[in-house]
């Protein structure tokens, strides 16, 4: 959801006067709408009982095309691996309408790619990631720049974004997000991170980055911050070091914002190759990746990326944002 946000508030710097409709099943709408876009939600279909997918297809139809009916747009963008029927069957009966999917570069070899989805539109967008994909060759293809939330002027300076968050500014300030996990489970990634990190140095911090997706983090510990906002990108230049997670966002926010940071990629994805993605920090010289997380390599890993360059000496690739492809819309 982010990702459309992004590209609609550059849209709307182009044009302040180009109408922009979300149309999302994300629980996350209200960071759209709190930003003055309109804003549609189905819930997604496990959140309804027993509901099949041919149902849920069909309430998707259904709302886009009244979306379609009453706002007239003239283009649409998708932004997912996988479209959804319904969405499919409603796109389908408006020729006239300009169809753009935004597609993953990331694939793993073998992965079930949904090419029959492929001809419902008229323009295959591929975000750049770390190692580059092979465009849609027998479709109308376009590589834009890697996608990241904010600009770097956009963000705190190191000073503010630690007084916001009640941070020492002398401290060692790591930054977590490693997505789903127990943090009362000790052998969970996320609590062997934690724990390693505060056994580690006396002036260790860690800012615990909580997805708005997942459930409430519990932990009491003076040196521990829980941050639960939006977007978390402003406050990159107060953290020292991070944890991530391999996903897309991941990669491109701790690249662009120059930070050392340990990847424990996802080994068990069904598209998306993180271990590819996280070997290109480590190929730049700013990443670590832990493929195997154990107490052990957690606390080599933590030794290791401490070794690393500090950010301003890292000078990783930038690419400017093209908005060639966005003036296409209008």
């Amino acid at each position: 959801l982010k990702e459309k946000k992004f590209y609609n508030q550059k849209i709307k710097k182009q044009d302040p006067e180009a109408e922009v409709i979300f149309f999302t099943p994300m629980p996350t709408l209200h960071i759209p709408y709190l930003d003055n876009f309109p804003t549609y939600h189905v819930a997604g279909k496990y959140k309804f009982q027993e509901m099949s997918s041919t149902v849920w297809n069909g309430i998707i139809e259904e709302q886009l095309l009244m979306i379609i009916e009453l706002h007239k747009p003239k283009a649409f963008v998708f932004d997912g691996a996988f479209p959804y029927r319904g969405m499919l069957n409603a796109i389908s009966g408006y020729p006239k309408l300009r169809k753009y999917w935004m597609k993953r570069g990331m694939i793993k070899k073998g992965s079930n790619i949904p090419i029959d989805s492929i001809e419902f539109f008229d323009c295959i967008l591929h975000p750049g990631d770390a190692v580059q994909p092979s465009l849609d060759a027998e479709y109308n293809s376009m590589q834009i720049p890697p996608i990241t939330l904010i600009e770097e002027e956009e963000m705190l300076s190191r000073e503010a974004a630690r007084n916001r968050l009640s941070l020492p500014q002398d401290s060692v300030v790591w930054y977590l997000q490693l997505g789903a996990g127990q943090i009362n489970d000790i052998g969970s990634e996320i609590r062997m991170t934690v724990d390693s990190i505060l056994e580690g140095d006396a002036q260790n911090f860690i800012v615990l980055g909580e997805s708005m997706l997942g459930e409430r983090i519990s932990i009491s510990d003076p040196r521990v911050k829980i941050l639960r906002d939006y977007p978390n990108g402003i406050y990159f230049k107060a953290f020292d070091y991070s944890v991530q997670a391999g996903g897309y966002n991941s990669f491109h926010e701790m690249r662009v914002s120059r930070t050392p940071t340990i990847f424990f990629p996802n080994m068990k994805t069904g598209m998306d190759d993180q271990l590819a993605r996280c070997r290109v920090a480590v190929d730049e010289g700013w990443g670590v990746v832990v493929e195997t997380r154990t107490k052990k390599n957690i606390l080599s890993s933590i030794a290791e990326v401490q070794c690393l360059q500090p950010h301003d000496e890292m000078n990783p690739p930038k690419e400017a944002f093209d908005m060639a492809w966005v003036s296409s819309l209008l």
